[in-house]
């Protein structure tokens, strides 16, 4: 089991007339990933909150109502991971035909994952790999290969073409070209959000972090294009097609905000199993 302890803190200066919030903060309850603890501070008391279950993943989002002048969240959460592992090479693709509805929809083009433009490309360049896991690897280690990870690259606008024309981005850019690639060789996939463990100090504070799952063998299998976090400590957060679906804060109004500050922290306990996370070579799940 890898267990973390999470702590999120978003400050914001709201404008007159106010503005209203969605948040996808909470770590995500699922079969493999259970949240035993957590608490949400939100000041000032004069702010209106309430807490959805979305329909996807266990997710749930944060809805509030500020007033004009400064906002504060403080996030803490104690988060346990189960990972389902397998050998790569044993992981097949699932037939379009046997996929099950929920799915189908992460084969379709997105807002940010243009595959039917990019569906020549991807035929040409992956169209003759061997089908499975191999081949949503392989995809992953070119995107990987021909994209520079950089700060203050694109914006809300840039999407899959965008990233593989200009090859540079940060990592919601990765997670957007992988997964248009993937879904134009009929491999659904899906946009994740969670925290970058892992990543190099150079690359700045910790932050949010945007990874990538495709169905194969009928489950969800993890993937980091962008490889600046360990996969095995990406907790997730909120699940959707692309990064439209699940931003970890959608704004309406006039807001200033400051960079938010994250930290995760590891429990490591070898007689309660409790174990540090680490790259490993084997498939990881966690849906």
């Amino acid at each position: 089991m890898i267990r973390l302890q999470l702590q999120i803190n978003l400050a914001y200066t709201v404008q007159e007339p106010g503005a209203d919030f969605f948040f996808y903060i909470h770590a995500a309850c699922t079969q493999h990933q259970q949240v035993p603890f957590e608490n949400l501070t939100v000041s000032p008391d004069s702010a209106q909150w309430d807490i959805q279950l979305s329909h996807n993943v266990g997710q749930r989002c944060l809805r509030l109502r500020a007033q004009a002048g400064p906002l504060k969240l403080q996030y803490n959460a104690t988060v346990e991971m189960e990972h389902h592992m397998a050998d790569p090479a044993s992981i097949p693709e699932v037939p379009v035909h046997q996929l099950p509805l929920d799915v189908l929809t992460y084969i379709y083009p997105s807002r940010y994952c243009q595959s039917d433009r990019l569906a020549y490309f991807a035929v040409q360049e992956f169209g003759n790999l061997p089908m499975g896991y191999v081949r949503a690897q392989a995809i992953c280690q070119w995107v990987r290969q021909h994209v520079t990870f950089r700060s203050n690259t694109s914006s809300g606008t840039t999407a899959a073409i965008d990233t593989l024309v200009e090859r540079v981005g940060v990592c919601r850019d990765f997670a957007h070209l992988m997964i248009a690639l993937c879904r134009a060789c009929n491999m659904p996939a899906r946009f994740v959000t969670g925290t970058d463990y892992g990543a190099d100090p150079a690359l700045g504070p910790p932050d949010f972090h945007a990874y990538v799952e495709v169905y194969l063998g009928n489950r969800w299998y993890l993937f980091d294009p962008s490889g600046t976090a360990i996969p095995m400590g990406m907790m997730r957060l909120a699940t959707g097609r692309d990064a439209a679906d699940v931003a970890f804060s959608t704004i309406f109004g006039g807001v200033m905000s400051e960079p938010p500050r994250i930290q995760v922290l590891v429990d490591h306990n070898e007689e309660r199993q409790w174990k540090w996370p680490e790259h490993t070579q084997l498939a990881l799940s966690t849906a």
